[in-house]
């Protein structure tokens, strides 16, 4: 197997002394996982932050083989790891993918979405034009992965309403999508509701 594209770093974890298993996800191909060598040296740290964009180049012997994965970086988001609300939004929007999306099945809808919302995340100049889009990408990760997720968020300008409406979508994750997860995947959330909740108006 060989897979080259475009993605999304969505997680990475140690593995061995110097390497690390990395989720990544793909418009095409969806989340792939592999095996990056030399993932925890000073030149791949950087590459395998959470939210970047990365050329993926996947490559397999056998089904049964864990995957080689190697990753060029086409954009980074590390600048933005020191600003507090936008690096606990970037985590949780990757931390939720990597989470819940299976491997090798292709989500390009929810791709898009992630993408929009990591370059809102980024760029945007305030938490109010980023944070329902945050709402409606988890409502469209429970329609794709067949939990419903009810209607799209409305469009709101009112800080309350936005908080009320991300509220609302968290609910439905946990109780719906998350609700049997071992490990505190809303921890994540928690932190980046702790600190929309400081902000007034965004």
């Amino acid at each position: 197997m060989e897979i080259r594209a475009p993605a999304i770093v969505c997680a990475s974890r140690a593995h061995g002394e110097t390497a690390a298993i990395a989720r990544v996800f793909t418009r095409e191909f969806g989340m792939l996982a592999g095996y990056v060598a030399g993932a925890r040296g000073r030149r791949m740290r950087p590459v395998l932050i959470p939210g970047n964009v990365v050329e993926a180049d996947l490559r397999s012997r056998s089904a049964s083989q864990l995957p080689f994965l190697k990753l060029e970086l086409v954009t980074s988001r590390g600048p933005w790891l020191t600003e507090p609300l936008p690096a606990a939004a970037i985590g949780w929007a990757t931390t939720l993918a990597a989470t819940v999306l299976p491997e090798h099945n292709p989500y390009p809808a929810l791709h898009d979405a992630l993408s929009g919302l990591l370059e809102a995340i980024c760029n945007a100049p305030s938490a109010r034009m980023w944070a329902l889009a945050m709402a409606k990408y988890e409502v469209l990760t429970l329609r794709e992965l067949g939990f419903g997720g009810g209607e799209m968020p409305p469009v709101a300008e009112n800080w309350d309403e936005i908080l009320g409406i991300l509220d609302s979508s968290g609910r439905q994750l946990s109780r719906r999508l998350l609700a049997d997860r071992r490990t505190n995947v809303m921890g994540a959330r928690e932190v980046m509701m702790q600190r929309l909740a400081r902000i007034s108006g965004g």
